[in-house]
């Protein structure tokens, strides 16, 4: 089908159309049964008009109510403002007042501070005027004392520089009469010097001559010492283990034996012989202990045997050994650590400072 028979076909249709639908019962119903998908039914439209109309109604009376009270809070405000506006009227009006006459009073203070400042300015004026000739009268003044002081100190440069040359010459003087006393000085010390070194060698030799008588004088002294103190070492042992038995029975309860034997086999010493030791019995602990001013390397090894007869003779076995000695061998300390002896001294440090001031006397 061309374009030009379907424009014909439209315009036919326009032009027959309408006369056919109200002629044509059931050819309309035919055409209404196609096109009723493109517009609502008659009832619903009027149903959907005669909504929109009630809502158009409450909206109008909505806005009818809310213009009414707006109307009225606009009567109460537009009220409100004029009053508010009357009495700021009358508040400008007394603020205006008063600042005119604050501004009266200002003017007039201002023309007397201005007449103030005028007269005060014309005495400064004035007294600046009398400051000025009197600050050059002093200036002229001082200017003359100056001269007169620059004059004085030349004067007093001329004589200082004078006495200056005078010092220095007698300075010099006095130097070249020290440098010859120096020398001579020098001279007599490197005498003086002379004689004290001969002097120095006689006495030297004097004393290593007195020195030498001392030492042997010292060897007979430490001898004498030394037995002394074998006696004295006695005394104190004696003296220390009854102190220590006192103390250690009475306050701590510790029984203290002075256990003394007959070795008649000489396991001890070689050779039969007395066997003596001090054993300290606490709770089931027995504890061997000995008490010497000094001990030696074979003070410990007796110590061991006495340890062990007593063992093999009682059938009891000693759980500590100990040595209480304020001087120990260190040669025993080997020995002593070696068969598990406990040893209480004083510091090793001291005994080998002492040890070796023997040595040194000695030799």
């Amino acid at each position: 089908m061309t374009t030009t028979n379907l424009e014909e076909i439209k315009k036919i249709i326009k032009n027959e159309l309408p006369t056919i639908l109200k002629t044509d019962p059931s050819f309309r119903r035919y055409i209404l049964q196609i096109t009723k998908a493109y517009y609502p039914p008659k009832k619903k439209t009027e149903d959907r008009i005669e909504q929109l109309y009630q809502q158009l109604l409450q909206m109008q009376e909505k806005s009818d109510r809310k213009w009414e009270e707006w109307s009225k809070r606009w009567q109460q405000t537009q009220a409100e403002w004029n009053r508010k506006w009357e009495e700021n009227e009358k508040r400008w009006e007394q603020t205006q007042a008063e600042w005119n006459r604050k501004w009266e009073e200002w003017s007039k203070r201002w023309e007397q501070t201005q007449a103030e400042w005028n007269r005060k300015w014309e005495e400064n004026e004035k007294r600046w005027e009398q400051t000025q000739a009197e600050w050059n009268r002093k200036w002229e003044e001082w200017s003359k004392r100056w001269e007169q002081t620059q004059a004085e100190w030349n004067r007093k440069w001329e004589e200082w520089s004078k006495r200056w040359e005078q010092t220095q010459a007698e300075w010099n003087r006095k130097w070249e009469e020290n440098e010859k006393r120096w020398e001579q000085t020098q001279a007599e010390w490197n005498r003086k010097w002379e004689e004290n070194e001969k002097r120095w060698e006689e006495n030297q030799r004097t004393i290593n001559e007195i020195l030498k008588r001392l030492e042997k004088i010292d060897k007979r002294h430490l001898y004498t010492i030394g037995a002394l103190g074998a006696r004295w070492g006695l005394y104190s042992e004696e003296s220390f283990r009854n102190g220590l038995k006192a103390i250690i029975e009475e306050s701590f309860g510790v029984e203290v034996i002075r256990y003394v034997d007959y070795d008649h086999e000489g396991e001890v010493f070689g050779r039969p012989d007395q066997i003596e030791i001090d054993l300290i019995v606490r709770n089931a602990e027995l504890i061997a202990c000995e008490i010497k001013s000094s001990m030696s390397k074979s003070d410990m090894y007796t110590l061991w045997r006495k340890k062990e007869f007593y063992e093999k003779k009682h059938q009891k076995k000693v759980d500590r050994v100990i040595v209480i000695s304020p001087m120990v061998d260190p040669r025993a300390k080997p020995v002593a650590e070696k068969l598990g002896i406990e040893i209480y001294t004083h510091s090793d440090e001291f005994i080998e400072k002492e040890e070796k001031n023997i040595e040194d006397i000695s030799s």
